[in-house]
């Protein structure tokens, strides 16, 4: 009887010990993704400096600024959805600061709302570098260019549009408190952070493989009884 139950045993131990390894794993890279995260929700509420005279997305992304300067004539929508008011676009605008141009993200603006005249965006602002990863090359349509609508912030094609440096600042508020522009800052809260469910998944899975060994060894157990 011992040599029929050597190979369900072994059978159910190496499958549990796989299962439990790649949850341990999971767990480890749960960690590992909190630990980024804090430091990127850090590295957004730290006070403003100036703008970096060559930013780059490896060292400066998320970093918060703060700047001086008037918005120029020109600006794009881009077509997306909050999750409060409905469709709507984002507010892409051209912004001088000092001998430079670059693209500031004033908000959210509802579909209803686009065509309605906005104060000028001008002064001091405060924002965060961001380098959108939104534009999926195999599915996100062209750009509507003579209807002024966007399927995606493509950092370079809006910088190549609107005459500007590839920079991208994403205001945390709006300046004197300005009406239908709702600002949409930058936060972690698209992060993908789902390694605990995984990991939960994987030792459910473990438990699950013994439960199934124990009745395997069961029926042998009854079989042979």
């Amino acid at each position: 009887m011992l040599k029929r139950m050597i190979a369900p045993v072994l059978f159910g131990l190496i499958g549990a010990s796989i299962l439990v390894s790649l949850g341990l794993w999971q767990s480890q890279r749960l960690v590992w993704k909190q630990g980024i995260i804090a430091e990127i929700n850090a590295k957004i509420a730290k006070n403003p400096v100036a703008l970096p005279q060559n930013p780059t997305e490896a060292k400066d992304e998320y970093l918060a600024v703060k700047l001086n300067g008037a918005a120029l004539p020109g600006e794009i929508h881009v077509l997306t959805s909050h999750q409060i008011f409905g469709p709507g676009y984002r507010l892409i605008t051209r912004f001088q600061t000092g001998d430079r141009v670059i693209l500031v993200d004033r908000g959210f603006v509802q579909q209803k709302s686009i065509d309605l005249a906005r104060p000028q965006l001008k002064g001091e602002i405060i924002g965060n570098l961001l380098w959108p990863n939104e534009l999926d090359p195999t599915f996100t349509p062209k750009p509507d260019l003579a209807a002024n609508i966007w399927f995606a912030r493509d950092l370079p094609a809006m910088a190549k549009f609107l005459k500007a440096e590839p920079i991208l600042v994403v205001l945390r508020s709006n300046p004197g408190g300005v009406a239908k522009v709702l600002p949409w800052p930058v936060t972690s809260s698209g992060i993908p952070n789902n390694h605990l469910e995984y990991a939960v998944t994987w030792f459910l899975m473990a438990l699950a493989w013994l439960g199934m060994t124990a009745y395997w060894v069961w029926r042998i157990r009854r079989q042979l009884d």
